[in-house]
């Protein structure tokens, strides 16, 4: 189904492909449409041209880390993925990816 928007209460600057909103919706003379669009609850918007992205904790970005290493890479020590996994962290935090 296609909705026509009638109100938008988000910038129309952080608007992007894929992000989440809810809305209103309303019959129009053109069939329905959405009003009183907002961003959903759980939507992360970024500022400039980046997409929105799911914000982790950081235990759970490390598990995730490590899991793309074991896989990408098996034959890193156990050492090697601590020190990749403590690096990879802080930039994780220094850019917002990762809750502090």
């Amino acid at each position: 189904m296609f909705l026509h928007v009638n109100d938008m209460l988000i910038p129309e600057s952080q608007v992007r492909t894929g992000l989440a909103v809810e809305f209103e919706i309303e019959e129009g003379e053109r069939g329905p449409k959405a009003s009183a669009v907002r961003l959903a609850d759980d939507a992360v918007p970024m500022d400039g041209d980046n997409l929105l992205c799911d914000v982790l904790s950081a235990k759970e970005y490390t598990r995730e880390v490590t899991e793309v290493l074991l896989e990408g890479v098996p034959s890193l020590t156990g050492e090697q993925i601590v020190a990749i996994r403590r690096v990879l962290v802080n930039v994780a935090k220094r850019h917002g990816w990762t809750e502090n």
